[in-house]
C-alpha cells in the first residue's frame, strides 16, 4: 500500500493534461486528491454522496456554496457538507485545492 504521495507531481501533471482533478487515494472510507483550474477554467463538478473538506493550496478565486460566495484565499479550509452544490469560480491566478472526502470519490 502507498503511504507518501507529492501533490507537487499530481499538480504538474493536471497542469498538461485536459481534466483539472485528480483522485490520488480513494478508498471506502476516504478520497484524496487536487484540483487545479487555470483562470477562467470552469469547475464543473456536482454535489458528491459525502462530505468534503477543501484546503486551498495557492491561487485566489471564489468558492460557492449553496447560494452564498465565499472569497478563497491560500491556506484557508473550507467545508462542504453531502450533497450540497458547490464550485470554484472567478479565480485570476491559477488556483490549487487539496481535497478530502469522507468516503470514495464515486
Amino acid at each position: 500500500m502507498k503511504i507518501k504521495f507529492d501533490t507537487i507531481e499530481y499538480l504538474n501533471k493536471l497542469k498538461k493534461n485536459n481534466s483539472y482533478f485528480h483522485t490520488f487515494i480513494n478508498k471506502k472510507s476516504l478520497a484524496v486528491g487536487v484540483i487545479f483550474l487555470k483562470p477562467g477554467e470552469n469547475d464543473t463538478q456536482e454535489p458528491h454522496d459525502s462530505d468534503e473538506i477543501y484546503y486551498i493550496l495557492d491561487g485566489n478565486g471564489f468558492l460557492q456554496i449553496n447560494d452564498k460566495s465565499y472569497r478563497i484565499k491560500k491556506e484557508e479550509i473550507y467545508f462542504v457538507a453531502k450533497d450540497v452544490p458547490h464550485h470554484f469560480y472567478g479565480n485570476t491566478k491559477n488556483l490549487s485545492v487539496l481535497y478530502f472526502f469522507g468516503g470514495s470519490d464515486s
